[in-house]
């Protein structure tokens, strides 16, 4: 699973709206409304490296009012429900 982390600007008028409609995105799993230079941050996970430009500048990208984005690729996962997982082995019993 490939995990992208896009930061977009949008109209500031229509946040709430814009947000609704990328989380409706197929391969969005979260979208988040921040402060700071970008409006939104998006999660997005696909299967192949390629799924990626259908997502964000096919789809994200042609959302009316968003006007920017920057997206960065994750190398690697760290997450504290993989680390509860791992310190779990072997404790059944």
């Amino acid at each position: 699973m490939i995990t992208a982390i896009v930061l977009i600007k949008t109209s500031v008028d229509r946040i709430p709206e814009i947000a609704e409609s990328i989380a409706a995105l197929e391969s969005v799993s979260e979208v988040f409304s921040v402060t700071g230079t970008y409006d939104l941050i998006a999660m997005v996970r696909v299967a192949r490296h390629d799924d990626l430009a259908d997502v964000i500048p096919g789809r994200i990208s042609k959302i009316a009012g968003v006007e920017a984005t920057d997206t960065h690729v994750a190398f690697r996962t760290y997450s504290q429900h993989d680390l509860e997982a791992a310190f779990a082995i072997g404790l059944d019993g």
